[in-house]
């Protein structure tokens, strides 16, 4: 007998675990461990049914459902803190009036709701661009599954730099809004009183903030078609003069000042974005040029060893 055998067959020899009984790992391994691992299984039974994580589309139609009406309500939400800024900001908006050094230009409501309307469109406002981190994300969340992980960078990075341009044009077009009502209203005649309606002048503020950022997105949405093959650097500066003519028409169409010198500086700096998406565009088809001949060199390499 060796002494593994004699150790063995002495009594109280069992090791601890084997001395425990039964109840008590069944009390630690209780209900919530069966549950964690049933979780498990079923979790790595769909992923093997399912690897690629694929939809149907009425589980596609439900997903976008639930996405919206989540964004629906941060922008409801964000209404409501809008109608409490609503006195500042529309002070804001009639700051560019209020400065005029004559008194002939005045708001006018000219029914009796339409100081409530007013209230409730420029809250909408205020709550969608307060809510905008909010129902971003949810666009995120819901094309992000079905993206690669470089493909949510690349669109990581494209939603950060058109936060950024965006926000350029919206603060040129707040600078230049004092330039342009001045010039605007100096066409009334004298002995004349300028009734402007409120709605009417809100709109008219929001449109040229909007037009203004919109314009500074046109140079990333071009990038945006170069890095998904659909659009080549080399037609892009090959299309330079009709950049120009449309950068000069889009400036004389939004821009509404008189002189020409506002909208020679806006063309000026939409032409400039223009070519820094083209140079964007040719280094990103430099590197996948690069990429695409180093393949190619080790699938050679390897052809040869075989």
């Amino acid at each position: 007998m060796t002494a593994d055998e004699a150790r063995a067959k002495k009594p109280g020899s069992e090791s601890p675990r084997a001395k425990r009984p039964r109840a008590t790992r069944a009390r630690r391994f209780g209900a919530s461990g069966r549950r964690g691992i049933l979780g498990r299984l079923r979790f790595l039974g769909g992923r093997r049914r399912n690897p690629e994580g694929r939809m149907s589309l009425a589980s596609h139609l439900s997903e976008l459902r639930s996405r919206f009406i989540r964004s629906l309500a941060g922008v409801c939400v964000g209404a409501v803190v809008g109608w409490f800024l609503y006195e500042p900001v529309l002070d804001f908006i009639l700051e560019p009036l209020t400065e005029l050094e004559d008194s002939r230009t005045q708001i006018n409501f000219q029914t009796i709701g339409a100081g409530f309307d007013l209230k409730m469109r420029v809250s909408l406002w205020i709550g969608a661009i307060v809510s905008s981190p909010w129902w971003i994300y949810q666009i995120g969340a819901y094309i992000g599954p079905g993206l690669k992980r470089n493909e949510k960078a690349y669109g990581a990075a494209f939603g950060c730099v058109g936060v950024a341009l965006f926000t350029a044009g919206a603060f040129s077009a707040v600078r230049m809004a004092p330039h342009a009502v001045r010039i605007l209203q100096s066409f009334v005649p004298d002995g004349s009183y300028s009734l402007l309606e409120a709605g009417s002048y809100v709109t008219f503020y929001t449109r040229l903030v909007l037009a203004f950022g919109i314009s500074f997105l046109v140079p990333e949405v071009l990038t945006a078609l170069n890095f998904l093959g659909l659009l080549s650097a080399r037609r892009m500066l090959g299309a330079w003069r009709w950049a120009v003519v449309l950068a000069f028409v889009f400036a004389a169409i939004a821009n509404p000042l008189p002189s020409p010198w506002p909208m020679t500086v806006q063309a000026f700096v939409l032409i400039a974005l223009y070519l820094a998406a083209v140079l964007i565009s040719w280094v990103n088809e430099r590197i996948r040029a690069r990429g695409r001949s180093g393949e190619r060199t080790v699938l050679t390499g390897e052809r040869a060893r075989e």
